[in-house]
């Protein structure tokens, strides 16, 4: 229980000096912004089969391509992934699973 205890707190110390700007050996990944609009015609979907096949709101994704919200978090993180290979991600997600 010692060495948990040890790693949590090492962990916690790491964290807390990497806010303060400290350098530390955190590597933070930071998703570039996406063209949504841009992303969704890379895929040749409509906007309601994307927001269906992606699991966003139609409204979410048509204030994301106004520019009147951006996507952040795991959304944006996706978008990015379907940016670099929109067949692939489309290939997995349609794949039929094995009964």
């Amino acid at each position: 229980m010692s060495n948990v205890f040890e790693s949590i707190k090492r962990g916690m110390e790491e964290a807390i000096a990497h806010q303060k700007g400290k350098k530390t050996g955190v590597t933070v990944y930071k998703p570039t912004k996406v063209d949504v609009k841009k992303v969704r015609e890379m895929t040749g979907l409509t906007q309601e089969k994307f927001a269906a096949t992606f699991g966003i709101s139609l409204g979410t994704l048509r204030h994301w391509e106004r520019g009147d919200r951006t996507p952040h978090g795991p959304a944006l993180v996706l978008l990015n992934v379907i940016e670099r290979d929109p067949a692939v991600v489309l290939r997995i997600l349609t794949r039929r699973r094995a009964a």
